[in-house]
């Protein structure tokens, strides 16, 4: 039997007020749990149903395995059709990043970005292209939304998102800064260097205008079409994969 208290944590967990008030953020689905069980971050609870439960046999005994039917997964599950398992997750400290976390790679630094499906993307993407950080102003949207978790499909149990200021962070650190911009010089054509800051702006008002004396190479994405602009996880699709395949000439 699923209690009311468990309930009423669960369904706040939607709010990121309530998220770090617990220190607690929720994973749904049996593959996306089990990345996270073996990864770095602490599982506090799991909740399947029977034939879910089945499947996660393997789970260290110190995770607590709540039993519950559909019925009550669909009470506190954030998904339409829940996929059988929640899992409450601890969140993990927060860090202070540093001029050595960011030398001898290049790291996606995202300006405001406020579209859960968007940054979740952007961090599955950053893993699939062997980036190992993603950086976030304090005014994007929390990478523990669940809906942010769920566009992760598990990536996130791997890749570091570090919440920062980044205005302050461009102008200290001493290593190349590349800002996605309409006007700049053609992705295709930049030299990336081995490392540096790839900053991308807010959906509709960009790259704020106060980074902009601060950034080192305005690149742009050149456009063969009449849109008018791209959307921010797709963007970063194509500068994943235009660095890593140039890493790949080097």
């Amino acid at each position: 039997m699923l209690s009311k208290s468990l309930i009423r944590l669960i369904t706040s967990l939607q709010h990121k007020k309530f998220r770090r008030q617990h220190g607690l953020f929720c994973v749904e689905g049996i593959k996306s749990i089990l990345e996270f069980v073996d990864s770095a971050y602490v599982v506090d609870t799991i909740l399947a149903t029977p034939s879910a439960a089945a499947k996660l046999n393997k789970i260290p005994e110190n995770i607590k395995l709540v039993s519950v039917n559909e019925e009550e997964l669909k009470k506190v599950s954030f998904l339409t059709n829940p996929q059988g398992a929640l899992a409450l997750v601890k969140i993990p400290s927060s860090n202070d990043i540093t001029i050595t976390d960011l030398r001898g790679k290049h790291s996606l630094v995202l300006d405001d970005v406020q579209d859960p499906g968007n940054l979740g993307t952007i961090v599955r993407t950053a893993e699939w292209f062997g980036f190992q950080q993603v950086i976030a102003s304090l005014d994007t949207v929390d990478v523990y939304n669940p809906k942010v978790v769920q566009a992760t499909m598990g990536s996130l149990a791997r890749m570091q998102v570090i919440y920062t200021d980044i205005e302050t962070l461009i102008q200290d650190q001493a290593i190349p800064s590349y800002g996605a911009l309409l006007e700049g010089e053609s992705i295709y054509e930049t030299d990336f260097q081995l490392e540096g800051l790839i900053i991308l702006g807010n959906e509709g008002n960009g790259i704020r205008p106060t980074l902009l004396p601060h950034i080192t190479q305005a690149v742009t994405i050149p456009s063969f079409g009449k849109a008018e602009s791209l959307n921010v996880a797709v963007a970063a699709t194509v500068f994943c994969s235009e660095i890593a395949r140039t890493k790949q000439t080097l």
